[in-house]
């Protein structure tokens, strides 16, 4: 039995992803141990495999992910793991010495396009660093994959890294679709992280030219509080529900009940303009038409599968005339759900994990 070790810098409660990967190796005969870390907030995990999440001092910013690589990289150097599966850039550098000094392979999953985010444009020194980590390691990496195409190109333009592409799209064995009376009438839904250029402001600013309607927020993140403020200062605070955090396992009761989900990530940069949201498959998993950027790996799912509108304006009061057309229109909400149906039958993590098994299948340990 091969030993897998998966690391994260986040605690393990609301990753879709990194889960799904643990329970298919899991499936397939591997042994896995999924490292995070451990939040003052965090509920406890309890999983089919092994985990271990480790208490850090620092919570943010470049000590803390001193603190986090130089933890992992002892874990990682004292572990009896065959394969290290190393997820996004931060924690690369703990997983690539390691492997080195122990002659181990590594796995590299590429989640986002880390050295665009938002927060790194907006500091470049600290994006020169992650910059020069990544042309140091990327190059040298034989195993890897990503979300999307669009991301796998770029890789392979910039590093000659010919990375397989394995989307976070949910589970279909034991999923059933919403029955109608599921649904709550007039709820909108943004889930994910709260973080700048989601689209969730924009929303909140449109709300207040939607009567009888409310916004849903699951998540959180680094402009939470920000976003409250603003649906105060926008008058609309009656009309949109903050949830916080909840864990994968309970958020499908909350997708199914919306009847417009949304997933308006704004260009700000590379990473969101070539995004892949795994907010996108959760709707058409739950049977919630969406309301997408006009950016490329979101609007081609939009358009290939009919299962929404692709937004070609960020004015919120345009934003309100499309939520409130989707409301409204039930000859366009029949075909949206027939062709949700559709799109969920065929978008399977059923069919993405035979693209991971292949890449694990091929490495010799």
């Amino acid at each position: 039995m091969k030993r897998v070790l998966i690391s994260v810098t986040n605690d393990l409660v609301t990753d879709q992803r990194v889960h799904k990967v643990a329970m298919s190796l899991t499936k397939a005969g591997y042994s896995i141990t999924l490292v995070g870390r451990k939040l003052a907030q965090s509920p406890p995990v309890s999983q089919p495999y092994s985990t271990h999440r480790m208490i850090l001092l620092f919570k943010n910013g470049p000590l803390f992910y001193a603190e986090y690589n130089i933890r992992l990289f002892f874990l990682l150097l004292f572990s009896k793991a065959d394969i290290f599966l190393s997820n996004d850039l931060d924690s690369l550098p703990a997983n690539f010495l390691a492997s080195r000094i122990k002659n181990k392979p590594i796995v590299y999953d590429s989640h986002e396009l880390f050295t665009e985010v938002p927060e790194l444009i907006d500091r470049p020194t600290i994006q020169r660093i992650w910059l020069e980590i990544e042309k140091a390691i990327l190059p040298r990496i034989n195993y890897s994959y990503t979300v999307c195409q669009s991301l796998a190109d770029y890789y392979q333009q910039k590093y000659g890294l010919l990375m397989r592409v394995v989307r976070n799209i949910p589970n279909c064995k034991g999923q059933v679709q919403p029955e109608p009376d599921s649904k709550r009438e007039n709820v909108v839904l943004y889930q994910g992280s709260v973080n700048v250029g989601r689209g969730v402001d924009l929303v909140i600013k449109a709300m207040k030219f939607l009567e009888g309607v409310e916004f849903w927020v699951i998540g959180s993140g680094d402009v939470e509080n920000e976003m409250k403020a603003l649906a105060h200062s926008e008058g609309v605070a009656d009309k949109v529900k903050f949830f916080g955090r909840i864990p994968f396992a309970d958020l499908r009761q909350y997708t199914r009940q919306a009847m417009v989900g949304i997933s308006l990530e704004e260009n700000r940069g590379l990473n969101y303009y070539y995004a892949l949201p795994n907010k996108l498959f959760d709707y058409i998993h739950a049977g919630v038409p969406i309301l997408g950027s006009d950016l490329p790996e979101i609007s081609r799912i939009i358009d290939s599968y009919q299962v929404g509108i692709v937004a070609k304006s960020r004015e919120p009061e345009y934003i309100a005339r499309e939520i409130r057309m989707m409301l409204s229109d039930q000859e366009m909400r029949s075909r949206w759900d027939d062709n949700l149906k559709e799109a969920a039958h065929g978008l399977c993590w059923e069919n993405e994990e035979k693209e991971l098994m292949a890449l694990f299948d091929s490495i010799h340990v």
